[in-house]
């Protein structure tokens, strides 16, 4: 009598589940293998992909190998313009655009192995998709998809042309006819979408699913305002005995901030050197490395402040010694209790000559409760690719804690923010030092009139200032910024920078 066959040795696992973080090298690379000549997805779009909606973001897995995956985000697709393009669908790639609320799934990408299609991967990930909509009763799942065989008709067919007769079955498009056996209906043909899908001539077709167990639900409602309040402390540095002195002014204006129910509170770059006042240190070079042995007393202030306060804190700067070198570090204390931290990238020649401070190397971009920010210390926001990086990444908000002694040095700084708000289309923050320390060399006399920035366009404040400072005394200004309309403005403004970028003739290669 034979023995009993062992059928697990002919099994073959595939598995349809959600991506996790550990998945996001394999499918870079089958992006890669699966788009040839487009650009990849960076490691940062799949992670704030996982930020933001983590229920939608699948991958298949046959026999332990990632070899299908697809991406989508949630939204109100009312409120956006029909003509939209992949960027603008979302977020350049980060989604974080993504409304939890909203009434449709968008599908932004889908794709399979080479080696594995005709295995039904595409319509298993269309299923998961379709699965999830009716769980969160979503009225639709819309995607704008690639017509990537056009490229062979486009001498003889127009784009409508070529659509239609793909819908009759007298071409094949492997994008196109799939998505239509896949119940999807087509509701216009988007040109310029995906400006590197060279194939499809950068047309792709807007198409619907309609969930048909949609149940209403007369509690959502459309966003019409997304408001972020911002309180800037235009901070005294003035003679203190102790750091609990110190303590208790940051306290104030924290507590101030939180009153008005501000979302973030900013202090300037560099205002923890008002504890060199009582440090009786006359060699600059020695102040900087005795100021440095506060650095955990900072940090747990303002991280104890951002809690108890229940506010997100820009903690200015602070410089802080890390393998021997001396860095100048602003921190994001978020309400949360986490900590974040950016290096000032550009040193200036009195920062070099007076205390040796040493460069960072990293454009970045955090996640807080109010969307995306980055911080750019002073001496960063006069160089115009750190903030279109940040832009690039998501950022909707640049804040610039800064700290100059003279009116020039000053407007440089408030020039150059203005400029950035209105090239970027977004909004900028700038938060100085005002006052004197007669007793603390390089740092005696101080120039401020901290301000609140907009692009230049009718939906802002008329000169594109939200507000700003009297110049030059102790204060704190409280303006809200709205990032509702500044998504909107993004996408029909008067002029539209950010989309009209000349892509074909320049760009900025950040390489890190």
């Amino acid at each position: 009598m034979s023995e009993k066959l062992d059928l697990s040795k002919f099994e073959k696992k595939m598995i349809i589940r959600n991506i996790e973080e550990s998945d996001i090298d394999a499918i870079i690379k089958l992006q890669s293998k699966c788009f040839p000549g487009m650009e990849p997805w960076k490691r940062e779009h799949l992670e704030s992909h996982l930020d933001h909606f983590p229920d939608g973001q699948f991958c298949a897995e046959f026999e332990g190998k990632i070899i299908g995956s697809c991406s989508s985000l949630l939204l109100n697709f009312d409120e956006y313009d029909d003509r939209h393009t992949w960027d603008d669908i979302t977020d350049n790639g980060y989604i974080t655009n993504h409304d939890p609320d909203g009434y449709n799934m968008y599908g932004i990408e889908v794709m399979v192995h080479p080696d594995y299609r005709r295995m039904k991967i595409g319509h298993r990930l269309y299923e998961a998709r379709k699965d999830l909509a009716r769980r969160l009763n979503l009225k639709s799942i819309i995607i704008g998809g690639r017509i990537p065989n056009y490229y062979k008709y486009a001498d003889e067919l127009s784009p409508r042309e070529y659509v239609q007769q793909v819908s009759l079955h007298k071409v094949y498009d492997p994008v196109l006819s799939f998505q239509l056996l896949n119940e999807f209906t087509l509701m216009r043909i988007n040109p310029n979408y995906l400006s590197d899908d060279l194939a499809s001539y950068q047309y792709a077709t807007l198409m619907e699913w309609n969930n048909v167990d949609y149940q209403p639900n007369t509690k959502r409602f459309y966003k019409t305002s997304n408001p972020v309040r911002i309180c800037v402390v235009q901070y005294m540095m003035k003679q203190i005995d102790s750091f609990e002195e110190f303590a208790k002014q940051v306290e104030y204006y924290t507590d101030v901030a939180s009153d008005a129910g501000s979302d973030f509170a900013v202090f300037p770059e560099i205002f923890t050197t008002q504890l060199m006042s009582f440090l009786n240190e006359r060699s600059p070079s020695k102040a900087i490395q005795r100021l440095t042995e506060f650095t955990e007393e900072y940090i747990e202030l303002f991280t104890e402040l951002a809690v108890r306060y229940n506010i997100n804190i820009i903690g200015g700067s602070h410089v802080v010694e890390e393998e021997g070198r001396i860095y100048n570090i602003a921190y994001l204390f978020r309400r949360d209790g986490t900590i974040e931290k950016q290096y000032k990238l550009h040193i200036t020649p009195n920062e070099r000559k007076w205390w040796g401070i040493s460069r960072g190397d990293q454009v970045k971009v955090f996640n807080t409760d109010c969307g995306k920010i980055a911080i750019q210390i002073c001496y960063d926001i006069e160089f115009p690719e750190l903030a279109r990086i940040a832009t690039d990444k998501g950022a909707k908000i640049i804040f610039t804690p800064f700290c100059t002694e003279d009116r020039q040095g000053y407007l440089r700084v408030r020039y150059c923010a203005q400029a950035r708000a209105v090239e970027n289309q977004i909004y900028t923050v700038i938060a100085g030092t005002v006052g004197n320390l007669p007793q603390t060399e390089n740092m005696d006399i101080q120039y401020a009139q901290s301000a609140i920035f907009a692009p230049s366009d009718f939906e802002f404040a008329r000169d594109g200032i939200v507000g700003e400072c009297n110049p030059n005394i102790e204060m704190v200004i409280i303006g809200d910024v709205d990032l509702e309309i500044l998504r909107r403005q993004r996408q029909s403004g008067t002029v539209n920078q950010l989309k009209d970028r000349r892509k074909d003739i320049y760009s900025i290669n950040y390489k890190k």
